[in-house]
Order: C-alpha cells, then structure tokens, then sequence
C-alpha cells in the first residue's frame, strides 16, 4: 500500500501558466499573461531594494505593513484584511476552509480555472454554468444552486473573455443565495474598470456576511513575479482565514513594493490611460481584419478565429509564435478556436497587428 490523496485530487489538471519560450526564437515577446504594459512602479522597485538588508529577519506575521496601506488607501478597517501570495491562495484557502466532501462549487463556464482546482482539492464538486455572450448568466447559476451549494467564485471582470457583471446583477445573484453559500467576488482586473454601473465589491463585503472579495498585484500594479494579493472580508471569515494561511505568507520585500506600488497613483494612471488607448486601438483594428473580438474592460483582448484549415487559432498563434509573439491559447477555458491577447508596449502591440494582418492574407 503506498499513500493515496484524497477523492478529487488525481481529477486536477495541473494549471498552466502563459507561455514565454518559443523554439529558435531569442527574444519573443510575451504577450499571455496579462501582465502589466508599463511594468511596476520605480518606487515600487525602490521600495523592495530598500530592505534587502534585513532579509534574515522573519516578516510580522499578519502582513500588518500591507494591511495597513491597503486599508488607508480604501478607507477599510484592517482587520478585516487578509494578505495572501497572490489572490489565488486566498482564492484556494476560502475553498480550504469552508468545503466538505461533496459540497458543490459553483463558476461560470469560462471562468478562472484555479476554482476548479480548489474545488477538486477540497473533495467537492465543481458545477460549471453556461454563459450567455461570453457574460456570467445570472439566472443560470441561480437556477444551478442545490442544497449542496457551498460557495460560488465570481470573476468581474472574468478572464479570459474581459466581460464584466453590473453591480445591480451582482446583487441580484447574492439576493437569491441562501446564507450559507459564500459568494467569492475575485476582482483582479477591477482596476481597469471605470463604468458607472460597476463595483469591485467592497460595499458588499461591507453589507453582507458571506461575500468575500478578492484582489491582486500583480495587474495594474506590476507585481506578477512578487505574488501578492488581498481579500476584502467580513470578520468572522477573515478570522477563519487567519487560521489557516501560512504565519509569514508575504514577504517584507513584497509588502514594502505593494504598499509603494498602491500610493504611486500616477504610475496607476499612466497604467490605465495606456491600456484603455491600446485596447480600443487593437480591438478596432484586429477587427478590421475581418476577426471576431469580443468587447473587453481589463487589459486583454479575446480573439475569435475560424475552423478552416489554416485559419484556426492553433494556426494563427503558431504564425505568431514564428514572428516572436508570445498569446495565449484558452482552449483549457473552453474556447479553443481564440487566441487572448494582453495589451503591451506600444511596439508589440503594432507588431501583433502587423503579423495577424500578415496571417490573415497568407490564408
């Protein structure tokens, strides 16, 4: 007999990260990640340089130095704060702490795949719900709750499809949940996002007990190789989280940068302004070329491409990759005839153009 892991575990296909290497290629450029255009913030970078000297010393174990910006910033309390190596081991501890054996989970059909991830570890059940035009369907999933529906994650902004739920449908599902079901509102590209009829989902957190929000640094802010996120919660499940996460789960290197890198508000705004012109340019233009591109409000764009041979998206990203461009394929989301693409540099940005306007009169 050897050691077995739990039921669910086996049935995890482990998450695959953007590409960064092509074959014969010196220097792509990597454009499948969603990582920041304009990189981190320099007070940020100065901001993490500056305690290289004390890394022999243990971090205060509560991530206080965050917690305390992130929470001046806001306007929150910080006790209600919970920092974790980027949002997505909150988004596993949430399931960790509140999932038993058969519980179900519930996304959307397009949805991040770490919630399937968090589900299966956890013995539950993951419960997909289709989508209506690449948007959540908040009537579906209500329709899909069962007694044994124990958490929902919400991604609004979703990825990879860029749509995003109105605050009043937010709402709206939260209000035909039970008490016990939590819902997880995973924010991660809410930075992006300036629409009157959108919330991020603090004043939900704020209002109700069993809605949690999550967010990351690692978008706007630049800080993608640091890790570092943070959950929104009310206090009793903040407590729970405390419980169970690492005692020093933030560096002191990557909370000294986040802090910085959050009070930098002109860094932020030269990180919006870019992705908002480039996004609109590429989305018009990539159209131009006679290619389906959805609507987007975070710093991604979806691409549709046909079935015919040689016009696939499996074709397409193959061209690109010869062209040292870097996308990322989303058949394991669902959608295998699109390529994502994350809005970059100027340059890039004009070269992605270029190769697709290429690839599309070569086919």
């Amino acid at each position: 007999m050897s050691p077995k892991p739990k039921p669910g575990v086996l049935d995890i296909s482990p998450y695959v990260g953007g590409r960064h290497h092509v074959e014969g290629v010196a220097e792509p450029v990597k454009l499948s990640s969603n990582e920041s255009a304009l990189g981190a913030s320099p007070k940020a970078i100065a901001a993490y340089q500056s305690v290289a000297h004390g890394l022999d010393i243990y971090p205060e174990g509560s991530a206080k130095i965050l917690r305390e910006a992130i929470a001046a910033h806001f306007g929150l309390d910080p006790a209600r704060i919970v920092c974790g190596n980027g949002s997505d081991e909150l988004l596993t501890l949430l399931a960790a702490a509140f999932l038993r054996p058969g519980d179900e989970v519930m996304f959307s059909e397009h949805g991040f795949l770490v919630y399937k991830i968090a589900a299966l570890a956890n013995s539950a059940t993951p419960v997909v719900v289709k989508e209506k035009n690449h948007h959540a369907d908040v009537d579906a999933m209500l329709a899909a709750v069962t007694p044994k529906t124990r958490l929902i994650y919400l991604a609004n902004p979703n990825n990879p499809t860029g749509s995003y739920l109105a605050h009043d449908e937010v709402r709206r599902l939260h209000a035909g949940l039970r008490p016990d079901i939590l819902l997880v509102i995973d924010a991660a590209y809410a930075e992006y996002v300036r629409r009157n009829d959108y919330e991020a989902g603090i004043e939900m957190v704020s209002s109700f007990p069993n809605v949690v929000m999550t967010r990351t640094f690692s978008k706007i802010y630049g800080l993608a190789g640091l890790r570092v996120g943070w959950a929104y919660c009310p206090a009793a499940i903040a407590d729970v989280l405390n419980r169970i996460r690492g005692p020093f789960n933030v560096s002191v290197p990557a909370q000294r940068a986040a802090a910085a890198a959050l009070a930098d508000r002109a860094h932020v705004e030269a990180n919006f302004a870019h992705n908002e012109k480039w996004r609109g340019w590429l989305t018009a233009e990539i159209r131009k070329l006679g290619f389906r591109v959805d609507d987007s409000v975070a710093n991604f764009i979806l691409i549709h491409f046909p079935k015919d041979k040689g016009r696939t998206a499996q074709d397409a990203d193959a061209f690109l990759a010869a062209h040292g461009l870097i996308l990322r394929g989303v058949a394991a989301y669902g959608l295998p005839d699109c390529l994502r693409l994350t809005v970059g540099p100027d340059a890039a940005n004009r070269a992605v153009v270029a190769a697709l306007a290429e690839f599309a009169a070569k086919t």
